[in-house]
């Protein structure tokens, strides 16, 4: 149905996610590049709305191009390797500088809050501070790299008191020793320890790139870190890529639940990343975001919203919610965050060695991906663990999809007596058989 204002369906489908995110702790890393851009107004708005909403924020910024900018009118040119620069004293003069700046700027635009502008109304106490201790990274290869250095520790229970108390703590890609030296960090492994120490739900990596990509250059939308891991292999040393990809890959498999790779220059990234279904990112998880698995009845009700669209329109047959809830065991669903977008069921008949295949459904929105041929063959290695020889179905609109897998047309004298007993003549279903020895 059109409706004049197309946000309220948007955000009727977000409504499960503001849901779960309420009290979720989120590490976001803004690389310089998105400041230095002016993306930097957008993003703190996208920032407060989040806090409104509940969520704990943690927001790590880095300053490479801004930096480099500064040495650049200096005069001052550092000495790179594998893409981190020697934080030399003179070097070391201007990081503080931009980090301090940049600091400031950012807990001047989150404290803005006059009428004319989105952050009216919005009261966001904001935190930094001596929360990651560092250490030197040292003479490497003969090199020494001075006051470049890596993260020791986050303090994560001064974090976490912080954050219990409403705030919003900002993080400098700096880190602090216990002799009072400073270090020059990487924002990227900031935001991997700071995710990591929290034991946060989300670590959100924004930079150039929208995420990874396939072979034929479309965006992969979710990977392991075992999938994600290889393609640091032809990553540049020291590139946003490689340092994003091993910060996301590392906190993937250390515990943080989810890890996304975003890019600031889609204005809509960060929001549509955690208020949509599909997101517009590449998200790394050691959980599965899709998961094939055997129907509980926890998903009755989802059976019955992703069948009563294919039901009303006579291609399935109406199941109530008492035979879902009876049959719930013969079922595989495929789960999407939450949501049944597919299943499929297997009924055996006692004394037979054949069983029906029956009400194999994809979401609308989610066909093209082959998700009913795994929901078939998913059924078929389970009447073959059954013992079983046969497999038939009825179909009024689909035959050809299922003879293209194997099934050959059949007659009602080769279903069990009972099905034949049952056999809707006025609906003139085809009857397809599969052979499985």
């Amino acid at each position: 149905m059109d409706t004049r204002f197309p946000f309220v369906d948007w955000f009727r489908n977000a409504s499960p996610y503001i849901n779960a995110h309420r009290g979720r702790t989120f590490v976001i890393l803004i690389e310089g590049e998105a400041m230095a851009s002016g993306r930097g107004e957008q993003l703190i708005q996208d920032l407060a709305l989040l806090h409104t909403l509940g969520v704990r924020l943690v927001v790590v910024f880095g300053i490479r191009p801004q930096v480099h900018e500064a040495l650049t009118a200096a005069g001052v040119e550092p000495t790179r390797i594998d893409g981190r620069w020697v934080a030399d004293r003179a070097v070391m003069a201007h990081v503080e500088q931009v980090a301090a700046r940049q600091r400031l700027w950012l807990e001047a635009r989150l404290s803005l809050g006059l009428p004319s502008t989105p952050l009216h109304g919005v009261e966001l106490s904001v935190i930094s501070g001596n929360l990651v201790t560092a250490k030197p990274l040292g003479v490497r290869e003969g090199v020494d790299f001075d006051h470049s250095g890596e993260v020791r520790r986050v303090r994560a229970s001064a974090i976490e008191g912080l954050l219990e108390k409403g705030s919003l703590v900002l993080l400098p890609p700096l880190g602090f020793s216990s002799t009072g030296e400073v270090f020059d960090l990487d924002a990227s492994e900031v935001a991997q320890h700071a995710a990591v120490a929290l034991k946060a739900d989300k670590l959100i990596l924004l930079g150039e790139s929208e995420g990874l990509e396939d072979e034929q250059g479309a965006l992969l939308r979710q990977l392991s870190p075992a999938e994600a891991e290889p393609r640091l292999t032809n990553a540049v040393p020291g590139s946003e890529l490689a340092r994003h990809l091993q910060a996301a890959c590392t906190a993937a498999r250390e515990g943080v639940a989810r890890t996304h790779l975003l890019s600031w220059h889609n204005h809509d990234a960060l929001l549509g990343e955690l208020f949509t279904r599909d997101g517009v990112g590449t998200m790394i998880t050691q959980h599965r975001y899709e998961q094939l698995r055997p129907a509980t009845l926890n998903d009755v009700a989802g059976l019955l919203e992703l069948l009563e669209p294919l039901e009303r329109r006579g291609m399935l047959v109406a199941r109530s919610r008492e035979r879902l809830e009876y049959e719930i065991d013969d079922y595989m669903v495929i789960e999407r965050d939450g949501m049944v977008i597919g299943c499929a069921a297997l009924h055996v008949f006692p004394d037979t060695s054949i069983a029906e295949l029956a009400c194999v459904a994809v979401h609308d929105n989610y066909r093209g991906g082959e998700r009913g041929e795994r929901l078939v063959e998913a059924l078929e290695r389970r009447a073959r663990q059954r013992g079983l020889n046969e497999m038939f179905v009825l179909t009024t609109h689909t035959a050809h999809w299922f003879v293209e897998r194997g099934f050959r047309s059949a007659s009602l004298e080769d279903l069990p007596p009972l099905k034949r007993e049952t056999y809707n003549h006025a609906r003139k279903s085809k009857v397809l058989v599969k052979q499985l020895t």
